[in-house]
């Protein structure tokens, strides 16, 4: 059976058409549809979760859920490489956290083994940016957290950033304490791993940052004071023109393995619609192979909201 589709590919939204195939539903891009019944909804693929940690969550609950990437931003390589498709999933990552000697969160119970490389100096930048990427990394997280140990001196931080650089792999930082999320970005970072959460930044920092870097959410981890502080921050990062993307930070305490509702509530407590949602969470092309398209029923292209959408299944081809 075949059924007349709107879809969204990653960046528009596209007329195609739903079919069965060996491995599942199919969505056929830009497909013949004179004639056909139409599916009464929309279709995505799954959404990206940017901020993950799989070696601290139980990965099975991703199979059958609405996520069709993650980015592990902080792990055991050599076991990270081993996760490149999980169930339908699709995991790229960044390997270690790069730290100064010392630095979080080399002294953190919950880091796995293997997850975290001291650097020194930037011999010791270049060898583990050379490791992380050998091993298939496709980010390098770098910890500046200074409200918990040292952090990088900014001429060593610059050289990290610039190795990575020439390497082709963009820096994401997780920056914590005081000036670091303006620090960590005038020095290169091109992402932040979590919206600034420790201090309200002026409006002039948020247009410069708005300009310079991407800022993952993770605002559901927070409470009190710092959930307010990122909430105010991403509320105005967004109005400046700056690019939220969608991360939970998941094994960072309970927490659902797939769309975590919190988070979602949280970015429209921040502004976000139903289409600023669809844009942070960066949904998989639905006609690449091994995809699980995600059915809104009923919606448009403008009213696609992601906590309605589920996995779409041969039955609603027949309705």
């Amino acid at each position: 059976m075949r059924v007349a589709v709107t879809y969204l590919d990653g960046e528009e939204w596209r007329d195609g058409v739903v079919a069965h195939a060996a491995s599942g539903l199919r969505v056929i891009p830009e497909a013949d549809t004179t004639g056909l019944a139409r599916l009464d909804g929309v279709i995505t693929g799954g959404f990206t979760d940017h901020h993950v940690h799989l070696q601290l969550v139980d990965i099975a609950p991703l199979a059958g859920s609405a996520l069709g990437r993650v980015v592990d931003l902080g792990g055991d390589p050599s076991v990270l490489s081993e996760l490149r498709i999980v169930e339908g999933v699709e995991v790229l990552f960044a390997g270690a956290f790069l730290t100064p000697r010392g630095g979080y969160p080399s002294d953190r119970s919950w880091a796995p083994a293997g997850s975290v490389r001291e650097i020194a100096d930037e011999d010791a930048a270049e060898r583990a940016i050379v490791e992380m990427k050998e091993s298939g990394a496709v980010r390098i997280k770098v910890a500046s957290n200074r409200a918990a140990g040292p952090v990088f001196s900014d001429t060593l931080l610059r050289a990290i950033v610039s190795i990575a650089a020439s390497h082709r792999i963009p820096i994401v930082a997780h920056a914590e304490g005081p000036g670091e999320a303006q620090r960590v970005v005038r020095l290169g970072a091109e992402r932040l791993a979590h919206a600034p959460f420790s201090e309200r930044l002026t409006d002039a920092e948020i247009s410069g940052q708005a300009a310079s870097a991407a800022w993952i959410s993770t605002l559901a981890v927070h409470a009190d004071e710092a959930y307010g502080i990122a909430i105010d921050n991403v509320r105005r990062f967004r109005s400046a023109g700056g690019t939220v993307l969608y991360g939970t930070d998941l094994g960072n305490g309970p927490m659902p393995v797939g769309l975590n509702p919190r988070e979602i509530g949280a970015l429209r407590e921040a502004g976000l619609d139903d289409a600023d949602l669809l844009q942070c969470l960066a949904p998989v092309d639905p006609t690449t192979a091994g995809s699980h398209p995600l059915f809104y029923p009923g919606a448009t292209p403008d009213t696609a909201d992601p906590l309605l959408a589920r996995l779409l299944t041969p039955a609603d081809l027949e309705a």
